[in-house]
């Protein structure tokens, strides 16, 4: 590890700065699940094939539920399969190290960093997660895990009428929806701790940005608030990506080339070290 870089982590676990981690689908990558912009994030509805920008929106929602239904499905099984990754297990030190100086930004929907072991009252999960469901009509706005009996569906599985019964509103018995922010919606506080996580962007002393390149705009923001009061960033990621540029132009940045599953132990390991 650079010393320059070491310097800063030993300080900083002596210190009482808040540490900020961002994650994106990189981290998620080392866990072999893919990223959904590739080959296997198309679905096909008869002749067409939709990209997973058609199909993640409310409009296609609307227009074809359960086959939204059956692709988000598809890829819960994916993600339940999916096992965390050492990158994951360091996430899950640093906040035992740290407790309420750590907070966690995921634009992960996969469930990873809690099933590791992360808090949920320290995890903000700004683009939901797949494991649970919500009424579509918003009735009581509470949040349902996906009932376990639909969580192994296969690609070319079609929806059942009992797998719609299962996915109805328990409160009011109106279609559910994915807990996920979809590409034609915006951030809001109640579902996406929106301004929850612009506020611990403005504490941060120390933002670890880890397996993502910042293509939409809460990540983007929170970055943004870092680098304006000059605090320390980091741009862990094995390509150069806006991050790394934003992290190399700052005041105290650093651009680590290498994945999560690497970076994020060795990160732990010094912080440990801080004190001998």
């Amino acid at each position: 590890m650079d010393h320059r870089l070491e310097k800063i982590l030993h300080e900083f676990a002596k210190g009482t700065g808040r540490l900020t981690v961002l994650t994106g689908a990189g981290i998620s990558a080392e866990s072999n699940i893919p990223t959904f912009r590739g080959p296997e994030g198309y679905w096909t509805i008869g002749s067409k094939e939709y990209q997973p920008q058609e199909m993640a929106t409310y409009q296609m929602f609307a227009q074809k539920p359960d086959e939204v239904w059956r692709w988000y499905l598809y890829r819960l099984g994916v993600c339940k399969r999916a096992l965390p990754n050492p990158g994951h297990h360091a996430l899950v030190e640093m906040e035992a190290l740290f407790k309420n100086r750590f907070t966690l930004i995921t634009q992960n929907v996969d469930n990873l960093h809690i099933r590791a072991g992360n808090s949920l009252d320290r995890t903000f999960q700004i683009h939901g997660n797949v494991f649970f469901m919500r009424c579509i009509k918003e009735c009581r706005r509470n949040v349902f895990p996906v009932p376990e009996a639909l969580t192994g569906k296969e690609k070319n599985d079609p929806l059942t009428g009992q797998d719609r019964q299962w996915l109805l509103c328990p409160d009011c018995g109106n279609r559910t929806r994915p807990h996920v922010l979809w590409f034609d919606e915006i951030y809001n506080e109640h579902y996406y701790r929106y301004h929850s996580a612009l506020k611990v962007a403005r504490e941060t002393e120390l933002l670890m940005v880890v397996g993502t390149s910042g293509a939409t705009n809460l990540p983007n923001q929170v970055v943004w608030e870092v680098k304006q009061r000059n605090g320390i960033i980091m741009d862990i990621n094995i390509e150069k990506n806006p991050f790394s540029h934003a992290a190399l132009s700052s005041e105290q940045g650093f651009f680590i080339q290498q994945p999560g599953g690497k970076a994020l132990p060795d990160m732990v390991r010094c912080f440990k070290t801080a004190g001998s």
